[in-house]
């Protein structure tokens, strides 16, 4: 219960102990977890002094117990160590201190370590912290590397070394922290903090060297993984050697298996990129000769044709089988014209042959009527009609006389119906030209 105290009637210091004394008289025994960090084993003393200390919340308490108690695990505990101890809460009431009296130590082993580490990896795992798409890539060439290792560590050396003979311009910013026992965890987040906050620092590198379970234990803690889950810095967790798998590691961007490793990741070789430029100028250099190569044979075989080293051959070749075509064309012609010359010259001597004229040029002359009929028997030609009598040279009209009387012509020929003009044939043995004319007109 709280005293009843005020300016004017305060409490003594001693009754303020002795109070608390009380109170923390009245808890039972507790089992408490914790890493040592301190170990007081005085010679001849009956009492041993240990610090226990919670090394994510950065807790410590001090803890007594009789040597027979500590005897007992003395050959496995040290400074370093985890251990469980069954104690009950005392109050030093002269110094106002609390510690824990143990009746019982027991260490943490490795399999409860690991069972441990197991559990809290299946729980970030579901975090999402370990998950791939959170993976930052590393830069090609980094301008600062951040590092954080042990001072004067086997894992400092082994990076800064190999890397200034990779890239011997490469510059680091080293953070010289714990990298085992309680003092590791708070220190390596606080350096893997600074070096995140800082912009010109390109990648961050946690190493150590290689150790036991428990001296790896600080890189599985879960303060450090959630700190490096929150780096906006690519980091890269070059802890313990191939066998070795703290938390760290899956959390990371890039895991190394050694610091060697680390810096073989994080700087490129200058050699090797060297070789490769030089390669690919190599490669560059045997393409353009390749295409100016191909492209010059290209010219030689287009410039080797006919067509180019003698234009005007096709043209001649050309003209000459035009000219012979041409030629051709025109004995064809001349062939299709005579054979239709001849064809019409035949033709018009036909034609002149049986013409009604041909007939009268050979003195034969026609008799028509008055209506244009043409006259073809005595019969048809009364007495006394006047006919029209076409010759050759042109026509003159005649009088049909009666039977015995002779045929005049416009009144001074004969008249004789059956007679002709003079050289002409009888009337009545021509041929109708009249018909052929008037077919011939048609």
């Amino acid at each position: 219960m709280a005293a009843n105290t005020s300016p004017d009637a305060p409490l003594p210091v001693g009754e303020v102990s002795r109070l608390i004394g009380g109170w923390i008289d009245r808890l039972g025994a507790v089992w408490v977890e914790g890493q040592i960090t301190q170990l007081s084993r005085r010679p001849g003393a009956g009492v041993v002094f240990l610090t226990l200390r919670d090394p994510s919340y950065d807790i410590s308490v001090a803890v007594t117990c009789f040597r027979q108690v500590f005897e007992a695990v003395a050959d496995v505990v040290r400074e370093g160590s985890r251990v469980v101890v069954h104690a009950k809460p005392e109050w030093y009431a002269p110094r106002g201190q609390l510690s824990l009296r143990a009746a019982e130590i027991r260490p943490v082993g490795v399999g409860e370590l690991l069972a441990r580490l197991e559990q809290l990896k299946r729980s970030l795992a579901q975090e999402g912290l370990f998950a791939a798409d959170r993976k930052k890539p590393l830069p090609f060439l980094p301008q600062l590397i951040g590092l954080v290792c042990g001072r004067a560590s086997a894992a400092e050396r082994d990076v800064l070394e190999n890397a200034r003979h990779r890239w011997p311009a490469v510059r680091f910013e080293v953070r010289n922290v714990p990298v085992q026992g309680v003092h590791a965890v708070p220190q390596v987040v606080q350096a893997v903090k600074e070096l995140d906050a800082r912009d010109d620092v390109d990648v961050i590198v946690v190493a150590r060297g290689g150790g036991s379970v428990e001296d790896l234990l600080p890189f599985s803690d879960e303060q450090l993984i959630r700190a490096v889950a929150a780096c906006r810095t690519p980091v890269v967790s070059a802890i313990g050697h191939e066998p070795d798998s703290p938390l760290l590691d899956l959390v990371a961007d890039v895991r190394a298996s050694t610091p060697t490793d680390a810096a073989k990741k994080v700087v490129p070789d200058v050699g090797e990129e060297y070789e490769r430029v030089r390669g690919l100028r190599d490669r560059a250099r045997r393409s353009v000769e390749a295409f100016l190569d191909r492209e010059e044979r290209g010219l030689a075989a287009a410039v080797s044709r006919p067509s180019i080293q003698d234009p005007h051959r096709m043209v001649d070749e050309r003209e000459e089988q035009v000219a012979a075509l041409a030629q051709r064309a025109r004995r064809t012609l001349g062939h299709l014209l005579d054979r239709a010359e001849s064809d019409l010259t035949h033709t018009h001597a036909r034609v002149v042959a049986l013409s009604p004229a041909a007939t009268l040029q050979r003195g034969y002359a026609v008799l028509q009527k008055a209506d244009g009929h043409v006259v073809r028997a005595p019969a048809e030609a009364a007495p006394g009609e006047r006919l029209r009598a076409r010759v050759a040279e042109g026509e003159f009209t005649v009088d049909v006389a009666a039977d015995g009387d002779a045929l005049t012509a416009g009144g001074a020929a004969p008249k004789d119906s059956s007679a002709a003009p003079a050289g002409a044939a009888p009337a009545e043995r021509t041929e109708d030209p009249t018909e052929e004319v008037r077919d011939d007109r048609a």
